[in-house]
């Protein structure tokens, strides 16, 4: 099935977020298109994680907006956001370790949905040929990348038509990072939009396009990928660490 191609794919605009009486995220805007991959950049703590989160409803945004393919998201629970077509992989990756692999595919499986590309098993064990030598192991028994791996992969079979990826590089092996890039990569080929957290410079840069970059919750920078390279000012001034 062709993808249809949507102009704004994801938008957040302007949105606030509090834990309690501290302020973590302050009008914080930006875009993803289809077939785009944004790179979420900052240091540990500057408000990445909370940004995804507050997309997917699980922090209360106070101010502002998020939009998925043209529809206000802002606050809906996060099951109904997840029906809607929007995925999301939790830097704890929180796959079922007891079950298998075939059975965490299972639970993640959602039907065909307009204007997204479908994913089977086979499909999938295309992309993540670690994941096809290994459907009846328990996700417990599996190393850090291939459960993170386990976790794109049953995220995709709800057949997003947008992903969340947070930290998808954070401690895994070289080998598995540069699969990670290669599926980033793939994803973007099918058309989906694409918001990854890193704090890994160089993995962002393998595969984005574009790079936002907060501080405190606040949106510092926005731009192409090259042309955050031609401003290591920028650069310094906010991902050194």
């Amino acid at each position: 099935m062709p993808v249809k191609r949507v102009q704004s794919m994801l938008d957040v605009s302007g949105i606030n977020a509090f834990y309690g009486q501290a302020q973590i995220l302050d009008d914080v805007s930006f875009s993803v298109q289809a077939g785009e991959v944004v790179a979420l950049l900052g240091r540990n703590g500057a408000g990445k994680s909370t940004t995804m989160k507050t997309m997917m409803g699980m922090v209360k945004s106070t101010a502002g907006d998020v939009t998925f393919m043209g529809s206000s998201i802002k606050n809906l629970p996060s099951h109904t956001i997840c029906q809607k077509g929007l995925g999301y992989v939790p830097e704890e990756r929180r796959i079922f370790t007891e079950l298998t692999v075939m059975e965490n595919l299972e639970v993640g499986k959602q039907d065909e949905r307009d204007g997204a590309p479908l994913w089977t098993p086979e499909k999938l064990f295309e992309l993540f040929p670690n994941l096809g030598e290994m459907k009846n192991r328990p996700g417990g028994q599996m190393s850090g990348g291939e459960q993170q791996m386990l976790s794109i992969a049953r995220t995709l079979m709800g057949n997003p038509s947008a992903i969340l990826l947070d930290e998808p590089s954070e401690g895994i092996a070289p080998v598995i990072v540069e699969q990670m890039a290669f599926t980033i990569s793939a994803l973007k080929k099918e058309g989906l939009a694409v918001l990854l957290s890193e704090q890994n410079l160089h993995f962002a840069k393998l595969v984005s396009d574009r790079a936002v970059i907060v501080e405190k919750g606040s949106v510092r920078y926005q731009g192409t990928i090259r042309e955050l390279e031609e401003h290591p000012e920028i650069r310094d001034a906010y991902l050194a660490v």
